[in-house]
């Protein structure tokens, strides 16, 4: 009995997809034949084709065991599919997507793509419905087959592209025609100030600097927690590489092969341009002013499906609106605004995966040419001895007489883009006299100490990134290296525990108490800061004390960057104002923990309940205590933690995620850590295998070679028979 509903449970799970036909069901059983699947006793697959397609098909199978609803989500949100899963509040998500490319579009853009990119996309779609045909419990929520023509969507992997600086709810108020909403666009800018940075720490040591005399690399990229896994993807083609990939990619994004690696850094680099359209109608036609000449604004009729109340899915038609310059996204005092930005997907594909197969600076700098990387900066290292990073990549040539941080006139054919600038024109920077490189989506100006390039020598819209503690703390460690590097000394330099920014805040603090007495508690408070050697730690009490002072010194002045930035117009709190806050400080910690008088590792904690997308924390649930900080203090071991709206203490939700340290010599070595493990599955031994780990900085050696990885191995599979 037990056996005929297993089966009739498994039959509907089946058909919740869509069925394969038996030639495509063929191809998938044979390909997956070609395709070892190696986990090792952390769960990293080590993923051998014989194929780069056949690696491809393992990866986004290994994936999908790992996490199938963080992979399914990120192409439900890419392919503009987001509202059937959410609900109407999405649709404008939805529309964002197609204004920038509709399916239809997206087919057409697969359909000229070489031939081996073409071999790639069929393989991750195959990969994906494959694992969903062998898995039938596990129920599609919205897209019930993965297409080949849907990496078109996804083809840049940082944590939120370049299509999600377009505001969605001034898109909704364009639409809606209500311009409230565009008055409240976006996030208040108090949350801005207050979240944890997104982007990531890369620094590069030269040969001169290492113990072995071989270049090494630091990747730190900061996301969300669990946005990223750790894998191993291995081919007979030329395909070795090893480090983290986004959710449903075919190309590990921030890692290296046996000759070269790569660390990408959020970056500041003006990217993106709007243009003020003169929007005419004649005769019933929709037109725009260019240079005197009347042009068709293209329009294109849609129909965007959205989950409702009830359950059922229903659909709203839209118009959207395309000029030369880009899809109109909102509207301004001057009328129809279209964005441009860079939307060349197969290209980036080319470039995306390209990049994992490269043996040296030349060839890194080649593929940089193609010039679709828009929203990083890149940190590199090669076996080679070369150390070197390009800030940004795509970068528009604009006209200097324009003022392009704000929208320009739309109407001028001088406003329009000259193309795009060779990397030759960007800033690069290669084997510096320090002997070291670093980014920390601060200023470039800064990123090799003297030996930095200067900023007279570029066009402003090319590097407006200002600096940040970061970077004040990375040139501080690099500039005061005492003797060489080993892989370890590397980690403890990556880890170093100083917070720079309360070097700048606690002094102010403290001088705002020189002329008067506070009460016993403030006076306590104030001796513990004035002993703190500034590093932070879990069982320092000044670090409680200072990370929610710095929080609230900026909720109420917002100006703790004027330390290390020129900013004029900046707050400059009196005595008075200083005290009103650290005060207030102290009352909070007293009202939320029964004392300010609390540990920081109490406070501070990593926490992981299940494996949703959307997990909770629970105060009375268990939990490790963390040590590290903020990045927002200057931290370079970044640790975002944040309460919520059921909890008192703060848990980790971004900052060090996949963390390598990374050597190229005759065989590359590399130590790595994942924040909280490999697996979603709360009932996997991998799941949380490795935050004590991570707490504890207590990286695990990488397996690269086969012979290694075999030694480590506790489990060896294909595809669809495991």
């Amino acid at each position: 009995m037990l056996k005929r509903i297993w089966a009739a449970v498994a039959l509907i799970g089946f058909w919740a997809c869509e069925a394969p036909q038996n030639e495509e069901l063929a191809r998938w059983e044979t390909q997956a034949q070609a395709v070892e699947i190696i986990r090792d006793d952390f769960g990293v697959p080590h993923i051998y084709g014989k194929t780069d397609a056949d690696a491809v098909f393992g990866l986004l199978y290994a994936q999908c065991e790992d996490d199938f609803r963080r992979v399914e989500r990120n192409y439900i949100w890419a392919i503009g599919r987001l509202a059937e899963l959410e609900g109407e509040d999405a649709i404008y998500s939805d529309l964002r997507a197609n204004l920038y490319m509709t399916e239809e579009e997206a087919k057409a853009a697969y359909e000229k793509a070489p031939d081996w990119l073409k071999k790639l996309c069929v393989a991750f779609a195959d990969g994906v419905n494959y694992y969903l045909h062998t898995h039938p419990e596990v129920t599609p929520q919205v897209i019930t087959k993965y297409e080949p023509w849907m990496p078109m969507f996804f083809f840049e992997g940082s944590i939120g592209g370049d299509i999600e600086r377009i505001s969605t709810q001034a898109l909704q108020a364009f639409y809606e025609q209500d311009s409230a909403l565009a008055l409240i666009d976006a996030k208040d800018t108090m949350d801005q100030i207050l979240e944890e940075p997104k982007g990531s720490n890369g620094i590069a040591i030269a040969p001169s600097l290492s113990e072995s005399g071989n270049a090494m690399l630091l990747i730190n990229p900061h996301t969300s927690f669990y946005f990223r896994p750790e894998v191993h993807v291995v081919s007979e083609e030329g395909l070795n590489v090893y480090g983290a990939v986004t959710w449903g990619q075919f190309f590990v994004y921030q890692g290296f092969n046996e000759k070269t690696g790569w660390i990408h850094t959020s970056t500041f680099v003006d990217f993106i341009d709007e243009f003020e359209e003169e929007i005419l109608e004649e005769d019933g036609m929709m037109l725009y002013n260019y240079g005197g000449e009347k042009r068709e604004v293209k329009t294109q009729e849609i129909k965007l499906s959205y989950k409702a109340e009830d359950g059922s899915i229903k659909s709203k038609p839209f118009t959207i609106y395309r000029t030369h310059h880009g899809p109109i996204t909102h509207k301004n005092e001057n009328g129809w605004v279209a964005t441009k930005i860079n939307w060349d997907p197969v290209n980036a594909l080319i470039q995306s995966y390209s990049r994992t197969k490269l043996a040296n600076f030349g060839e890194f700098k080649e593929m940089m040419n193609i010039r679709t990387n828009s929203s990083n900066n890149t940190v590199f290292a090669d076996a080679e001895g070369n150390i070197g990073y390009f800030h940004g990549n795509f970068i528009p040539k604009r006209n200097p007489e324009f003022d392009f941080s704000k929208p320009v006139d739309g109407s001028n054919p001088a406003t329009d883009w000259q193309g795009l600038h060779t990397v030759d024109e960007s800033i690069v920077i290669l084997n510096p006299g320090t002997g070291w490189i670093q980014n920390c989506n601060s200023t470039p100006f800064t990123a090799a100490g003297e030996f930095s390039p200067k900023a007279e020598n570029y066009p402003f819209y090319m590097a407006p990134d200002a600096e940040n503690f970061r970077g004040v703390h990375a040139v501080k460690v690099l500039s005061e290296l005492d003797g060489k590097l080993s892989l370890d000394s590397f980690l403890t330099l990556a880890y170093d525990p100083h917070l720079p920014a309360f070097q700048f805040l606690l002094p102010e603090l403290l001088s705002a108490y020189t002329s008067s007495t506070g009460e016993g508690k403030v006076n306590q408070a104030l001796e513990i800061l004035k002993q703190w050697d500034l590093k932070t730690s879990k069982e320092s009490v000044a670090m409680s004390l200072a990370h929610f002072y710095g929080e609230n010194y900026q909720r109420k002045f917002r100006s703790m960057n004027r330390f290390i930035n020129e900013m004029p117009n900046a707050k400059k709190p009196n005595p008075t104002e200083i005290q009103e806050v650290f005060e207030a400080t102290l009352d909070q910690m007293n009202t939320d923990f029964g004392t300010w008088n609390t540990p920081w590792g109490e406070i501070n904690r990593f926490q992981r309940l299940s494996g949703a997308i959307d997990a909770g924390f629970d105060d009375e649930q268990a939990y490790i205590p963390v040590g590290l900080a903020s990045g927002n203090w200057g931290a370079l071991a970044a640790y975002g933690a944040r309460a919520t709206e059921s909890t008192k203490r703060l848990y980790g939700y971004r900052g060090n995620s996949f963390v390598a340290v990374v050597e190229f010599g005759e065989k590359v070595k590399a130590k790595t850590i994942l924040a909280g493990g490999q697996s979603s599955d709360p009932n996997s031994p991998h799941f949380f295998d490795q935050a004590q780990r991570y707490a504890d900085a207590n990286f695990k050696d990488v397996a690269f070679y086969k012979e290694d990885v075999l030694k480590r191995a506790q489990k060896t599979y294909h595809p669809g028979v495991n």
